[in-house]
């Protein structure tokens, strides 16, 4: 056989013009007089799976602009099912909305995680209430004082002129509250600042020292001018038998603050007033409050005949107010309105050492409580005054400390 044959039949030497080998078709036998037809042309075999392709149309569809349709190599992808989704199938859709609840979940805890960790380390604990000597018995519910100061730290000489607060050095008390949270019903209970009450004997809260008792009666603000808060709790605990459990005390100008923050308070006023020396300018009927009125509206006592006894009324029902129009949805799930209302009062707010954010919002939603009905708003039970200081009432007194202490419905009346 020569080589001419040879090529016919596919040979396997390598030729110079580097032919590819033809397959192998095997033929059936021709029967005796039958013509011989020759067999259907086969693709050449070049070692890849793709087909050879002679650059003529074989039938495939072509898009308008010319390219190959989808499915083909080089057209457009079809898009294949998910990773464990069959082929054909709907949506899982229970499974994504679990993965996208769970996500949700997880970046709720986040924040809430991270926010309670930031409001925790603004608080200012500065008093401590382990200093006060001869404490009454703990009883039944939680015993809070709250404390409105007339502190002027932080304030310009522009803000104590708008605010009308003046500038007297050191720090006195505006306002004194026992708010008391407990299963039957909550309670405030304002001190007036000019209550009639006995020093005792004390140890100084920056000394250390022990000041023996003298018996010397004077006004209630004094022992907080004398030596802070602690002293304070010390006379409220000695006069009145009630076992203080926590402290918060806000200033001037934490307070407006935390008013305009929060957007402003409304209250219904029964009459207007004015007053010189607080700056008070209202008229009756409803409004809002900004922080430079709400400061005026709580400060104000020269315009009541009845005093210092109407002003903590005044003061009870703003903070009340201010407490319900805080713990909304509008605000408790607004960011942009939570974060400058929380950084206002956690900025200002003094507490003592073992004071935690949750005894502060149950404070918080204890005032909105009372404000809503659910407790009770009085004053101190007042006899009488004697030299400008107002008497209280022992028998009242000590029937409202016994009620307050076995955490029993309140039944006595104040001023």
């Amino acid at each position: 056989m020569n080589d001419r044959d040879r090529y016919g039949r596919g040979s396997e030497s390598a030729r110079p013009e580097g032919a590819r080998v033809m397959r192998q078709v095997p033929r059936a036998p021709r029967a005796q007089g039958q013509r011989r037809v020759p067999p259907p042309a086969q693709g050449y075999d070049d070692g890849y799976d793709a087909p050879y392709d002679s650059g003529y149309n074989t039938g495939q569809v072509y898009g308008q602009d010319g390219r190959r349709g989808p499915g083909h190599p080089g057209g457009p992808r079809i898009p294949g099912p998910r990773s464990g989704e069959r082929p054909g199938a709907a949506p899982n859709w229970g499974r994504r909305i679990r993965v996208g609840a769970l996500v949700l979940v997880v970046a709720i805890l986040g924040v809430s995680i991270g926010t309670y960790f930031w409001a925790d380390g603004k608080l200012r604990r500065e008093v401590d209430l382990s200093k006060v000597i001869d404490r009454p018995a703990t009883g039944k519910g939680t015993n809070y004082l709250i404390v409105g100061s007339d502190s002027r730290e932080g304030m310009s000489a522009a803000d104590k002129k708008k605010l009308h607060t003046g500038s007297a050095e050191g720090k006195r008390t505006d306002s004194m509250i026992i708010l008391h949270v407990g299963d039957n019903g909550n309670t405030m209970v304002s001190l007036p600042r000019d209550s009639d009450v006995e020093i005792p004997t004390f140890k100084g809260s920056e000394s250390g020292k022990t000041y023996p008792g003298t018996g010397k009666h004077t006004k209630l603000n004094a022992a907080y001018a004398e030596d802070g808060p602690e002293l304070l709790v010390r006379t409220i605990e000695f006069n009145t038998g009630l076992h203080i459990d926590h402290y918060a005390e806000i200033g001037f100008d934490g307070f407006a603050s935390i008013v305009d923050a929060v957007g402003g308070v409304e209250m219904n006023l029964p009459q207007g007033f004015k007053d010189k020396y607080s700056g008070a300018d209202f008229k009756s009927g409803k409004q809002t409050l900004n922080g430079q009125q709400a400061l005026a509206f709580v400060r104000t006592r020269h315009a009541f005949a009845a005093s210092d006894l109407q002003r903590t009324k005044n003061q009870q029902k703003f903070l009340a107010a201010l407490a319900s129009q805080t713990a909304t949805p509008s605000t408790v799930l607004n960011p942009f309105k939570l974060y400058p209302v929380m950084g206002a009062g956690l900025d200002t707010v003094i507490v003592d050492k073992d004071m935690s954010l949750w005894n502060l919002a149950s404070m918080f939603w204890a005032m909105k409580g009372v404000s809503g009905g659910d407790g009770k708003q009085m004053n101190m039970p007042v006899s009488g005054s004697t030299g400008g200081n107002l008497v209280w009432d022992k028998t009242k007194v000590k029937q409202l400390v016994q009620e307050l202490q076995n955490d029993d419905k309140v039944t006595v009346s104040g001023n």
